[in-house]
């Protein structure tokens, strides 16, 4: 069978699923070419090239460029393609592998093809170090190269798209209640998210019946369909939730198949992450009421007037956040708009123009004059600044970059988008937590391939079986310094993170940098003594329980409050916590729906984590793993802060949203999140007071939320009580881990207990391996319990390892007392078994 028998029965079979065809291959591009090249099916052909094959630095983008080049340069004549016409197809590639052809036709003697070079160059924005060979040819003399320079210059690249209009008219799909980024990207169908249309088809279908046919519908009104929502976006920070609105509500982009651009997306609340996802991605997010928008609804927004009108009625009104959004939707999204305007600021320099007022600036708060919070001063830091305030738009440097498997297909794909061959930011790292346990076809090719394309950009790829990525992620932090990771649990014990989407992600690996808006900060101050039996986990839901009493955060999502949505959360009052037991507090923040968490920490349990980690990172050099130049900068550095090691720490008169003060000695009892939302948390007692389930079927010890110490606790309590009656998963967050626990016999009391074990990483926490049974009463360690997340109609309670070793032994909800009469055999054991991995004391430590 030819290449166009094949390739129309591909198109055939994703026609059957209701979505375009794959973009196509380099080996595909060859055979496209090869036709155009003897001038059969010339037409059909010119399409696939011009709008199948991956912009940036796709492998068939390099073979499409590689042609056209030939072509454009007049070094072979094609009768179907004339020179201008490539250099108008090359044009349309974004960057990378098409802008070098560009810049040497810029010295053609062909006019048409100079013109046409200077068009495409004018528009094109990814040109990176190129940029210095149009700078050449300009001070050479080199007329076409002035006039892309001064383009670039005044900005036509953006002065020439479509400004958002006054008035935009939109079918209102509206989905009530909390919309959580599991809905629109369910964690089940993960391994088809960089495949944007075939994973959009999964989009709400847990959720309701029939969307997609529910949006085709409403858009033969004939207007645009916008996504409405009381509560939009909450949990994981999912690119791929964003893909799906655009795919269904979004526009094409000419040249890039298989993605959309554009959309609007309207909510009561829209969780930040998510909000700034979308302004990455070209959407236009706003935050207003949505209580009078109903399906089907034809309604009209005026977004400069900030106002939302049905039937001439104004029914809601909002402000545009931030100030420059509209330059971000009209410039194709934020990213596009940062790395363009750093173009035509380049470019004006090299002119000896002054600045532009072309765009938007972004409202900077004034200065309060009082002191700054921890994360204002790290931030601050990475921004070569004392402090930031919040509200002030900046771009701090990215130390340390994270990607895990689930996204980083979808992040390879921005890199390549970005045309980038190369990482700025100082260390990223790539993880394989979410798939080695059940790899898909899909994820074994991923497996076999993600490694060397991160590893060829000088970041680190770690391997299938080695654990969560955030255990390893946060043993490369350098203390005091930003990062981020396209997971929402991105959370750093030292340090701060702030996770995005895996658009902003690669952007930050790429450039070295992410834009924020300095978010405000929420203070929580632990005071007192820790009560017998309590545990970290149950501080971690203790900062909720607390905000609802005092009325700051609610669990009804109409009209929800929420003190922590967008803001920072800035822990203190534990200063001597392990950083592994502050990570338990840091990535509880996600739950919050916080942009980032800081904990303070005194510096003795930093200097003991930096020792270890050192000692890790060169076991893991010393093991094969890629770049190991990385590691090595960044032992060198963690060596360099050992030296001198000083921690910032907070003004005194800093200011605060809100400061919410914890009494440990008021915390008698564990506090859980209870089935199904982690804002809805309750003690022991509440619980067994209220009509919540009571009997648990299944218990999951497991997670980024749990350490070496929880699984000793776990052992301890099973020790000699025989086989559990509940089905007890046990799932250690790496393999170094594993490794000790069963070196000290742990192993065997999980055994005992009839467990089943799995290979370390995320299990069951993200849904989307192995599954509890269907509507089954679950008790779980793991980060977050929306609906359907660990299995289908399952409801999940949130909480310590050593309640879930009780839960496991009764099969029930325990009473306080029942809680605290078998954890006695933890007492006196403390020491040993919340004991932490220290790979330097360990003698001849290798990583096996």
């Amino acid at each position: 069978m030819g290449f166009r028998e094949e390739y129309a029965a591909h198109v055939a079979e994703r026609e059957a699923l209701g979505v375009p065809p794959l973009p196509l291959s380099a080996e595909q591009t060859v055979e496209v070419i090869e036709f155009i090249k003897t001038g059969e099916f010339v037409e059909e052909m010119l399409d696939l090239l011009e709008n199948r094959v991956s912009p940036g630095v796709d492998d068939a983008a390099y073979v499409k460029a590689a042609f056209l080049n030939e072509v454009a340069s007049e070094e072979h004549h094609v009768a179907a393609i004339a020179p201008e016409e490539a250099v108008r197809m090359l044009g349309m590639m974004l960057g990378g592998y098409n802008v070098k052809p560009l810049i040497d036709v810029l010295s053609s003697k062909n006019e048409k093809v100079v013109e046409a070079a200077v068009q495409a160059l004018s528009n094109t924005l990814l040109v990176y170090d190129a940029f210095n060979d149009v700078e050449e040819l300009h001070k050479a003399g080199n007329a076409a190269a002035t006039k892309v320079m001064t383009s670039w210059a005044n900005a036509e690249w953006f002065v020439n798209k479509k400004e958002l209009p006054e008035k935009i008219t939109v079918t209102v799909f509206k989905v009530p209640g909390e919309t959580n980024t599991d809905d629109l990207s369910p964690a089940s169908e993960a391994f088809t998210r960089s495949d944007i249309p075939l994973h959009a088809n999964s989009m709400l279908t847990a959720k309701m019946d029939d969307p997609i046919g529910t949006i085709k519908k409403l858009k033969e009104k004939g207007h645009p369909v916008a996504y409405v929502g009381d509560v939009v976006g909450t949990g994981s920070s999912r690119k791929s939730g964003i893909n799906s609105v655009q795919w269904h509500m979004g526009e094409d982009i000419p040249g890039v198949p298989n993605k959309r651009t554009g959309g609007v997306v309207l909510g009561g609340i829209i969780a930040p992450i998510f909000f700034a996802t979308s302004e990455d991605s070209g959407a236009l997010p706003l935050e207003l009421d949505v209580s009078q928008m109903e399906m089907g609804d034809v309604i009209e927004i005026y977004p400069y007037k900030g106002e939302a009108h049905k039937n001439g009625e104004c029914i809601a009104t909002f402000k545009l956040n931030p100030n420059t959004i509209t330059d971000e939707v009209r410039a194709g999204g934020r990213i596009p708009l940062i790395i363009g305007r750093g173009l035509t600021s380049k470019a004006r320099s090299v002119l000896g123009m002054g600045s532009t007022d072309i765009f938007l600036t972004a409202d900077q708060p004034k200065d309060s004059g009082k002191g700054y919070t921890l994360a204002q001063k790290m931030v601050g830091k990475a921004c070569g600044l004392k402090g930031v305030r919040p509200g002030m738009y900046c771009e701090p440097e990215m130390s340390t970059v994270g990607s895990q498997d689930t996204t980083g297909p979808m992040t390879r794909d921005e890199i390549k988008e970005l045309a980038a061959l190369g990482f700025n930011a100082d260390l990223v790292l790539q993880s394989f937590c979410h798939t080695a346990a059940y790899p898909k076809p899909s994820d074994v090719q991923m497996h076999h391939t993600l490694p060397d394309f991160i590893a060829n950009r000088s970041g680190v790829a770690l391997r299938p079986g080695d654990g969560v990525i955030h255990s390893w992620l946060n043993r490369m932090v350098l203390p005091d310094t930003v990062g981020t990771g396209a997971d929402s649990h991105t959370r750093f014990p030292i340090g701060i993170s702030f996770p995005g989407g895996s658009g902003i992600v690669a952007f930050a690996g790429v450039t070295g940098s992410m834009p924020l808006t300095m978010p405000e900060s929420v203070l929580v101050r632990f005071k007192g003594e820790m009560q017998p039996g309590i545990t970290l986990r149950d501080l971690v839901n203790a900062i909720p329980h607390q905000a609802i009493k005092e009325g700051l955060l609610t669990v009804e999502k109409k009209g929800k409050k929420n003190i922590f949505a967008g803001r920072i959360l800035e822990i203190e009052g534990l200063p001597d916590l392990k950083a592994e037991q502050a990570f338990e507090l840091s990535d509880a923040s996600a739950e919050r729906s916080a942009a980032a968490c800081t904990v303070r920490l005194n510096k003795e349990p930093v200097i003991e984590y930096l020792k270890s980690n050192v000692t890790l990172l060169n076991s893991m050099i010393e093991a094969g793993y890629e770049d190991h130049r990385t590691l090595a900068r960044r032992i060198v550095k963690m060596e360099e802060w050992l030296e001198k090691p000083e921690l910032m720490e907070p003004d005194a008169d800093a200011e605060y949203a809100a400061v919410i003060e914890i009494d440990l000695n008021q915390i008698t009892e564990p506090i859980l999140a209870c089935p199904n939302d982690p804002d809805d948390v309750a003690t022991l007692s509440e619980i067994l007071a209220s009509d919540r389930p009571k009997n648990i079927d299944e218990v999951f010890v497991g997670s980024c939320m749990t350490n070496i110490g929880h699984y000793r606790a776990l052992g301890e309590v099973l020790k000699g009580e025989g086989s559990v009656p509940t089905r007890l998963w046990v799932c250690p967050p790496t393999k170094m881990d594993e490794k000790q626990l069963t070196e000290e016999g742990y192993y065997a009391l999980f055994g005992a207990a009839g467990a089943r074990t799995e290979i370390p990483g995320c299990s069951l926490c993200m849904g989307n391996q192995a599954r509890v049974a269907d509507n089954a009463i679950v008790f779980s360690t793991s980060t977050r319990n929306f609906d359907n997340r660990l299995g289908k109609g399952a409801q999940v309670y949130l909480g310590s390892a050593e309640l879930a070793a009780v839960c496991s032994l009764l099969g029930k909800i325990p009473t306080k007392e029942e809680y605290l009469e078998l954890t006695k055999k933890i007492e006196g054991k403390e020491d040993d078994i919340y004991k932490y991995l220290n790979f330097n004391l360990i003698k001849d430590y290798k990583l096996n």
